[in-house]
């Protein structure tokens, strides 16, 4: 995995700053490795590359967020959830952040002289990296799998554009070798095709990464509250199955986890990959957020249906999006915030014990 520490850089060190954050990074760096050296960091980090294992889940940041649509802020949740999981450190392996350029995406909506200038910036030679964060990621995520095919790695986004190259990834990984499936909780269906022209970007991921599914009824997305077709249409023209929050509220957790246990064990499924997207929950939890939604899930209900699934199929992949730190909506005050934080920290923890499970 040559690439790799070109590819990435130290944990929370994605977001690039000089002056304005630093101070945010210095203080994760202190927590992760007991240094605000940078340098004294990296040689840590380093050495944490170069013996990586499959003993313990591997996470990883992608601090990008250019791939949002409605307020930004989410290129600082990877940096605000390792804070809150300081508890776990010895439960996983820090990958560290994918090297973010804030105004890029994805380098096929770059032409080539954008590309040959910003390798420059990022790589400081002539070589034929990718330069934006979704092209990185996905390089960077298929050279871990190749060389370690039962990694099991937690992606800490970024708005959720930035699963669109974990789940790729994942599945190429497993494709022909185990059943696999995807569970998505979020308040939205991410299904448009495209987004003002755009087609990968926090609404379309989902529905870009149908076609490398096995087939459309093997991802499952809970929480649905906000959409501008009802569930009957996503299921009659994608095949997509949705239990909508509504649903949930109704039924209780534990029915469904019922229903997902039966719907993946009627297609054979043996391994899962849970995206989580903050909003998912009720914005009385999850403010810290550029779409907070009313009407969500609750924590604990979330909490239970992931940990009862990871009692009957191996999740092996799992990322928690949109967590984002610092923005501010009218109504929400300084202790709403630092609890959503709270709560994000808490999924965080519940996603890495399924991926040990």
């Amino acid at each position: 995995m040559k690439n790799l520490n070109q590819l990435l850089t130290l944990p929370g060190s994605g977001v690039f700053t000089v002056h304005t954050g630093a101070e945010k990074k210095e203080k994760l760096l202190k927590a992760w490795y007991g240094t605000t050296s940078t340098l004294k960091a990296k040689t840590k980090w380093e050495k944490t590359l170069a013996d990586l294992h499959t003993d313990q889940p591997l996470l990883l940041g992608i601090p990008s967020d250019n791939g949002g649509g409605i307020q930004r802020g989410a290129n600082w949740g990877p940096l605000a959830i390792r804070q809150e999981i300081l508890s776990e450190k010895k439960n996983f392996t820090d990958l560290g952040d994918i090297r973010v350029i804030p105004h890029l995406l994805h380098d096929k909506y770059l032409n080539e002289e954008t590309i040959k200038i910003c390798r420059r910036a990022l790589y400081g030679k002539v070589n034929k990296l990718p330069v934006s964060p979704l092209s990185i990621a996905e390089l960077a995520l298929s050279e871990i799998y190749k060389e370690l095919p039962n990694a099991r790695i937690l992606g800490l986004g970024g708005d959720h554009s930035t699963s669109y190259p974990l789940v790729k990834a994942w599945l190429a990984s497993r494709k022909q070798k185990k059943k696999s499936a995807l569970l998505h909780f979020d308040a939205h269906t991410d299904l448009l095709d495209r987004r003002m022209g755009i087609d990968i970007c926090f609404g379309t991921w989902t529905y870009q990464i149908l076609k490398d599914l096995s087939s459309t009824d093997h991802i499952v997305q809970v929480g649905i509250r906000s959409s501008g077709k009802d569930k009957k249409y996503w299921k009659n023209t994608l095949g997509v199955e949705q239990y909508w929050a509504k649903e949930v509220k109704k039924w209780g957790a534990e029915k469904v986890y019922t229903k997902l246990k039966a719907h993946y064990t009627k297609l054979g499924i043996e391994e899962l990959y849970i995206s989580f997207d903050i909003d998912a929950l009720d914005n009385k939890y999850a403010s810290a957020t550029g779409t907070p939604e009313a009407g969500g899930l609750l924590p604990t209900d979330c909490a239970t249906i992931i940990t009862m699934l990871s009692h009957d199929f191996k999740i092996t992949g799992a990322d928690l999006m949109e967590v984002a730190p610092y923005v501010s909506f009218d109504g929400i005050n300084e202790s709403s915030r630092l609890s959503s934080l709270a709560v994000a920290g808490d999924i965080a923890k519940i996603l890495l014990r399924s991926l040990s499970t």
